[in-house]
């Protein structure tokens, strides 16, 4: 058990010989224990070094332990659903060395990439895909005769999403061999532990139980009433000692629920398992964070960390330590996400018609505050964006005011929801879209670079993209008092520190508001990219307009800047394709006009992971790639580069 993070490189010697999976084959099974001990070690190490995904990684190490030592990875497939776990299974993958570069520019990724390592099957980021990706895995080599293995792991959050259960009724249709592996660390499906369910399980695991339970059906379904007899006794068993029943009748071998972290038990059933025909469901008990006390006790603080900071180093230890700080470095504004779940707690105290509605993510939207006051008024739907969506449509319905808070990258999972269900019907439905634009070192899989995009074009659907905080709080009002659907999009991290109103105030619907006064160049600027546009602005001696709505767009303040500018700039952090930046030119090219634009947004690539400042000027959106890319414009128009600012007014 660790108490505190090691702060130089612990000792690994049996690690220190593996390099891939066919190293750790070559290990005596009763080496395996020690390995677990020296991977836990060298994992609080290097999460200590580099920050990034904790607690279900610890929980996991003997799993992946023995899924490496007992598969013959990468020729047999071992998929993982989401990816906050497998931190060991790139330490044990080639990547040892590597660690040091997680979730940096250029360097390894958080999550699992196919382009990374052939040991990553399938690249993930979103959850509850597992399933389907390894089944169709099973199928290909079903299709091809090879005869490679397939195993999928999926945490119990995961296992919430109707598209888990979707792959697990047509694994059992299909009747593939397959192994689904269900990681139970919260212990929501079942409490069931201790020797009897592990005595059984060993049983129902073996391949003697599986030859004798299939021999039999082959004889008893002859006799009908001998059969249902001998099914409900095997039925009853299970079910005395685990939650088998659902799996079962899905049409899987269920098997467990077994300690996760008992490695040679764990060794054992797999084992039995990999040998068997069929769908397989094998349900562990596992603890986030387990072998670090503080992650232990509190799962969801530790469920990823930052560096740690500079301290002394003790010279009384063999291995120096430094306690683990957690939370985010000094922010020099508010967390989005907590303006957000400060106005939701104002708002439900002003309208008791407020219902607040989240996918799993209640602590990262900010609601835990909302979710105490207001219990009776947060529905948590777990990991269904597509019911969360749905559901709120059927409260708008009915005359309550629902709030559906939801990432940017996890909106897109709703997508026919939010078309059919909310906006069709034009109904009540305020949508809190967080982490919208880039969001750093967790990379393409997490990031919002498309919602401008794929909301604007829908039909009854009011879009904002706030420049600060104040703005923030006072948009996310506008929508809730807004007839129909409406969208504010704000970003991961804090704001610029501007100060935040206690009174809300509806902005008026589709104005946009003048931000500095200049010549020739008018800098268009949708969401928090604010303070660029305007350092930018001072050097170019530009106007810079925020135009808070991207739909409907300020006509009148469009036309106001052609009049006077000889090059609009269109500034957003959103793909540029479609998005705000389009619909300006899209209003242009309407009228007949010919204004010079310049559309500055995210590229049309999928930008990988590293600091949000480093991914902003890899696309050019920082200061000097604002300031370049005009200045570059300016010079294919023929127009001369402004030099030293004339004037810098601000509008009321």
């Amino acid at each position: 058990m660790f108490n505190e993070i090691p702060r130089q490189r612990p000792i690994t010697p049996l690690l220190d010989q593996i390099d891939v999976p066919a190293d750790l084959r070559e290990l005596d099974e009763t080496q395996l224990p020690q390995l677990a001990e020296e991977l836990r070690a060298f994992l609080l190490y290097t999460v200590g070094q580099t920050g990034g995904h904790f607690g279900a990684g610890l929980g996991v190490v003997e799993l992946t332990i023995a899924l490496h030592y007992l598969y013959d990875t990468p020729s047999d497939r071992l998929v993982w659903d989401v990816g906050h776990q497998t931190y060991p299974h790139k330490i044990l993958t080639g990547r040892r060395e590597r660690m040091a570069s997680m979730r940096q520019l250029d360097g390894l990724a958080g999550f699992p990439k196919r382009g990374e390592s052939p040991f990553d099957t399938f690249g993930v980021g979103h959850s509850s895909t597992s399933i389907s990706a390894a089944l169709g895995m099973a199928i290909a080599a079903q299709h091809e005769g090879q005869g490679r293995k397939v195993a999928a792991v999926i945490g119990d959050g995961a296992m919430t999403a109707g598209m888990a259960f979707e792959a697990l009724t047509h694994a059992a249709h299909c009747g593939t061999d397959m192994l689904v592996i269900l990681n139970d660390n919260q212990m929501s499906i079942s409490h069931n532990r201790g020797g009897l369910n592990t005595y059984f399980s060993k049983i129902w695991a073996s391949r003697a139980y599986n030859n004798l339970r299939s021999g039999s059906k082959k004889v008893l379904s002859k006799i009908p009433p001998a059969w249902d007899f001998a099914k409900r006794i095997e039925e009853h068993m299970k079910g005395f000692v685990a939650p088998a029943t659902l799996f079962e009748e899905l049409g899987f071998n269920y098997v467990g629920p077994i300690d996760g972290h008992d490695l040679p038990n764990l060794v054992h059933t797999i084992r039995n398992m990999r040998a068997l025909k069929g769908p397989l469901l094998l349900h562990i008990i596992t603890q986030k964070g387990k072998g670090f006390a503080p992650a232990e006790s509190d799962p969801v603080g530790y469920h990823a960390l930052t560096k740690l900071e500079p301290g002394k180093l003790d010279p009384t230890k063999a291995v120096d330590v430094v306690t683990v700080k957690k939370g985010p470095p000094h922010q020099k504004g508010p967390k989005y996400q907590d303006v957000f779940g400060s106005w939701l707690c104002d708002m439900a105290e002003r309208e008791p018609r407020l219902i607040a509605i989240t996918p799993a993510m209640g602590e990262g939207s900010g609601m835990v505050e909302f979710s105490q006051r207001f219990a009776d008024r947060y529905y948590d739907v777990a990991i269904a964006e597509q019911h969360a969506v749905t559901l709120a449509a059927g409260m708008a319905c009915d005359g309550l005011k629902p709030v559906v808070a939801i990432y940017s990258t996890f909106l897109q999972r709703a997508y026919d929801q939010l078309i059919h269900d909310v906006a069709l019907q034009n109904l009540d439905v305020l949508f809190a879209i967080d982490r919208a634009g880039l969001v750093g070192e967790d990379g393409p899989t997490h990031a919002g670079a498309f919602d401008l995009s794929f909301l604007r074009c829908i039909p009854n659907m009011l879009l904002m993209a706030p420049s600060d905080e104040n703005e923030t709080r006072q948009l996310l009002y506008t929508g809730f008092m807004h007839n129909g659907p409406a969208a504010v999009r704000y970003p991961r991290g804090s704001g610029p520190n501007v100060a935040i109103a206690a009174e809300m105030t509806a902005l008026p619907i589709g104005k946009g508001v003048v931000r500095r006064e200049g010549k020739q160049i008018a800098i268009l600027n949708f969401g928090t990219l604010l303070p660029t546009a305007l350092a930018a602005a001072e050097k170019l001696n530009a106007s810079v307009v925020d135009m808070r709505f991207v739909k409907p767009l300020d006509h009148a303040l469009l036309d106001a800047m052609a009049q006077r500018h000889q090059l609009l700039v269109t500034l957003e952090e959103n793909t540029v394709e479609g998005g705000a930046g389009s619909a300006v030119a899209e209003y242009f090219i309407a009228r007949g006009s010919d204004i010079a634009l310049l559309q500055l947004g995210l590229p049309d690539t999928f930008i990988d992971h590293g600091t949000h400042a480093q991914q902003l000027a890899q696309c050019g959106l920082d200061i000097g790639g604002v300031e370049t890319a005009i200045r570059k414009r300016l010079v294919q128009l023929g127009l001369s580069s402004p030099v030293a600012p004339v004037r810098s007014e601000v509008a009321p």
